[in-house]
């Protein structure tokens, strides 16, 4: 270690973190995805201006981005 306490202070969260720092870097995995995910439904907040049920709120989520097939099946 160094003489310096607040170098000293970094040195250590970098070993406390060491593992976390190179798992991620190994396994190219992040949180981007649901930042993302969380960007688009403060979007669907914002363009609601407000719901004022819960379940309204969920189903605009849902309906904007769930993922979910509108288009009509051919049988």
């Amino acid at each position: 270690m160094h003489g310096i306490k607040e170098v000293n202070k970094v040195i250590l969260m970098f070993l406390s973190h060491s593992k976390g720092v190179i798992n991620a870097l190994i396994s190219n995995l992040n949180n981007a995805m649901a930042e993302r995910l969380n960007g688009k439904i403060q979007e669907v907040k914002l363009i609601g201006r407000g719901y004022r049920v819960f379940e309204n709120f969920r189903s605009a989520i849902l309906f904007f981005h769930g993922g979910l097939n509108l288009y009509p099946q051919k049988w």
